[in-house]
């Protein structure tokens, strides 16, 4: 009597289960021929009408090196509000700068700005409700994506994981960083972690208000537009950039794709942080055909002072063809290295949340800021050969005498690439 209930049970738990690992998206599976190098225009063309919204001029960018810098100059951006404030991110948990950040939202709110915060439920899970409650009698509109509910169970695993604060429509914040005690400090020690933001101003804001207003509009059904949110901006600098996004509801492989085009176009050099380095066979060898070319690759990542082992032993297993190639790999040392930064030749530089893994490529609502500019760029790889100094250099004879239980470990590991 009970056989055909269970059987039912069974099965949709099986639907499930393949509807939260699956993106729902044919992935790409062929590389992408090299016809043209970094320098050639057609890039930049390329770039900006494959990826989403077209390249646009008139930018300036300010890099912000861990939490000591990142924190003021955004709390000092939400006190700036004069209309409104759009706030969407992972990570948002109890500490003081919660608190902070919390308070300085509310104030905004009280004074009749319009706030609007998205967190991802899962990311916030750790998030005193005082602040949620704070900010929501505060009159800051406040909604936690992807709350589990019956009728979204076969989204439970897409997450935002992107990471933008836009005060005004004019001012852009995205970069790593999460609303974390960890995020505090200047990577002095483990306990403080080692990361990078970057505030924007310019005609690229509004790139960034549209990717906020993409989750806000699927999570509440509600548009909002107008001068308030989208002003006609000034010209600020002399920054090429421009801002997009990828989902498993669309586009989700547009970080990919983004990422193989920048490779397969390089010619003098690739530097990569990534707190998160998990690559597919077709990025791995889109990164080892560059280095037999002749470009100079150097990745960077978390050592043994990392949050989540798992993703570091599957990240070792991956390496031998790179580093076969003559890709130089290093692991950072210090504290949590959580950095996502790409600098291609010394003038594409990529920020944002996104990290190099199928979780980020597939299953998270990711965004990243591309920026077209020598200078800033030249900028990026000086703060990366300090980082550099921090780190181990891993070898390929070192990689190939591991420890047998780290190989071992990594003959299982795989069986969670679709996850990490």
């Amino acid at each position: 009597m009970l056989t055909i209930p269970i059987t039912a049970f069974v099965t949709l738990v099986i639907i499930l289960v393949i509807s939260n690992l699956s993106s729902g998206e044919k992935k790409i599976e062929h590389k992408i021929d090299r016809l043209y190098a970094s320098d050639d225009p057609q890039f930049l063309r390329s770039m900006g009408l494959l990826l989403g919204p077209p390249v646009i001029a008139g930018n300036r960018f300010e890099m912000l090196l861990n939490g000591d810098h990142i924190f003021p100059s955004m709390l000092e951006g939400i006190r700036s509000a004069r209309r409104t404030i759009t706030f969407e991110t992972f990570i948002y948990w109890s500490g003081e700068i919660g608190e902070q950040i919390a308070q300085a939202l509310a104030d905004k709110a009280r004074e009749g700005i319009a706030v609007h915060v998205l967190l991802d439920w899962v990311g916030s899970s750790k998030m005193d409700k005082r602040y949620l409650n704070l900010l929501r009698d505060a009159g800051a509109e406040v909604i936690q994506y992807h709350k589990p509910h019956w009728t979204g169970l076969g989204r439970m695993n897409d997450r935002t994981h992107r990471k933008l604060l836009v005060i005004d429509g004019r001012i852009g914040f995205t970069g790593g960083v999460g609303i974390a005690p960890e995020w505090t400090g200047h990577a002095q020690n483990e306990k403080h972690w080692r990361d990078t933001h970057f505030r924007v101003e310019g005609p690229v804001v509004g790139h960034m208000q549209a990717v906020f207003m993409d989750n806000w509009v699927k999570a509440t059904g509600n548009v909002l537009h107008g001068p308030d949110y989208f002003p006609d901006v000034e010209p600020m600098g002399d920054g090429l950039a421009h801002m997009f996004s990828s989902s498993p509801s669309g586009g989700s492989d547009d970080m990919q794709l983004m990422y193989l085009m920048a490779i397969t176009a390089a010619t003098h050099s690739i530097h990569l942080a990534s707190a998160y380095f998990v690559p597919d066979k077709l990025t791995i060898n889109a990164i080892v055909e560059a280095a037999k070319r002749g470009v100079k690759v150097q990745i960077i990542m978390p050592g043994k002072r990392i949050d989540t082992h798992t993703v570091r032993e599957a990240s070792r297993a991956c390496w031998g063809d790179l580093l076969k190639a003559g890709v130089e790999m290093y692991e950072y040392q210090p504290t949590m290295f959580h950095c996502k930064l790409l600098v291609v030749d010394e003038y594409l530089v990529s920020v944002g949340s996104t990290n190099f893994d199928n979780r980020s490529f597939k299953l998270n609502d990711e965004a990243n800021l591309n920026i077209y500019d020598r200078d800033f760029a030249r900028q990026q790889t000086a703060v990366f050969a300090d980082d550099i100094k921090k780190s181990q250099q891993i070898t390929l004879e070192a990689w190939m005498h591991r420890p047998f239980t780290e190989k071992l470990i990594e003959k299982f590991v795989p069986l969670l690439d679709t996850q990490l």
